[in-house]
């Protein structure tokens, strides 16, 4: 699999230090000829130009509390975590901790215990709606991670889903909104066309198809990856971020499926510009460490106990590990969030998030 790690346009007339001036050469270099080239999937394209002299100043040594979730939002950070265990990484000394479920992180952004954290895109709004812009969006880390699994061989359009019992997790969020949306789009109607038998766990859908042939579930990674580790005769049938983007081809802003987004703290953000611009930066390159080196990524993922290694990498290259920032990430987040609110307001916290919450100084 190829990768692609666009930097952006603005870049020119910034000072940069030395480190990551050899950087953004090297990544455009290898990007004129392609050797970044992830197909539909975007790169690493850290707008900084969004900090103009700010982003080039020297960071003044800072503590950065940050917390991911376990699972694809936090595997982009895994070589930023193992950096900072060596110490202060261009000035900054990083604090990471991952957390096993969302209960545990919406009260520590809420106490103000952590100054960034990797959470589902929804979330974000929801946190940003109810603190009254507490906490700005910086990037999207991860686009689609749903997939149509099937134990058989039937399935191979949206088509092919009508009339199907499809087994999935997450009614009442995203999961649900993002497969209503697919199906709808694709004239099917999610309660007449096809049977949807929602299941608390996704361990739960993997454990319905695995012993069933001809079984359909929607599956995150990495639970599709696990379901075809645990059966062999369960194959990836559907990707839903590439049929959401199908969707969105003649559209004038189109957005795409999002799953997570990097959030700072709004006071942290505004009273340390520097240090989250270096955050950016060294995220960037993580995250495409994480994209290029799959063996050494799923061992440090593994490491920091986010996914078992051989499922890491098995489910990297389905995972749409991403550090999209700027224009292009408030384009994305934006139309999805849209989507989410048509179908449920409450799925984003009652209103679209003010142009507030896409980070910019």
């Amino acid at each position: 699999m190829k990768y692609n790690a666009y930097m952006s346009r603005d870049i020119e007339g910034i000072r940069m230090k030395r480190k990551l001036s050899i950087v953004l050469l090297l990544a455009l270099t290898l990007s004129a000829v392609g050797l970044f080239a992830a197909g539909s999937k975007e790169g690493v394209p850290v707008d900084l130009s969004l900090f103009g002299d700010k982003g080039s100043q020297p960071v003044e040594p800072t503590t950065m509390n940050v917390l991911a979730l376990k699972g694809p939002t936090a595997m982009g950070m895994v070589e930023l975590m193992d950096e900072a265990e060596d110490g202060v990484v261009d000035g900054v000394d990083y604090r990471f901790a991952i957390a096993a479920a969302i209960d545990e992180v919406t009260p520590k952004i809420v106490r103000g215990e952590v100054d960034i954290a990797a959470v589902p895109a929804n979330l974000a709004a929801v946190l940003y709606n109810n603190t009254k812009g507490a906490i700005k969006v910086l990037a999207i880390n991860t686009l689609g991670v749903l997939y149509i699994a099937e134990n058989g061989n039937s399935v191979s359009s949206v088509e092919d889903l009508r009339g199907k019992t499809i087994y999935a997790s997450g009614k009442g969020a995203t999961p649900e909104y993002a497969l209503n949306y697919i199906l709808k789009q694709n004239g099917i109607d999610p309660q007449k066309d096809v049977t949807i038998e929602w299941k608390s766990e996704h361990s739960e859908c993997v454990a319905a198809i695995a012993t069933a042939s001809g079984g359909i579930a929607m599956l995150p990674q990495p639970f599709a990856t696990t379901a075809i580790m645990k059966a062999p005769s369960i194959r990836i049938a559907l990707d839903m971020t590439k049929l959401w983007d199908e969707l969105q081809q003649l559209s004038d802003a189109p957005s795409t499926l999002v799953t997570g987004v990097v959030v700072g703290r709004t006071s942290y953000v505004e009273e340390h510009p520097h240090a989250i611009a270096s955050f950016l930066e060294q995220y960037g390159q993580s995250v495409v460490f994480a994209q290029r080196d799959i063996p050494g990524a799923a061992s440090l993922i593994e490491k920091y106990g986010i996914v078992p290694a051989a499922v890491a990498k098995q489910a990297l290259p389905y995972c749409n590990i991403v550090c999209i920032t700027g224009s292009e990430m408030k384009t994305k987040l934006s139309g999805y969030l849209a989507v989410l609110y048509g179908q449920n307001p409450k799925s984003v916290g009652g209103a679209l998030p003010s142009d507030g919450f896409y980070f910019s100084l």
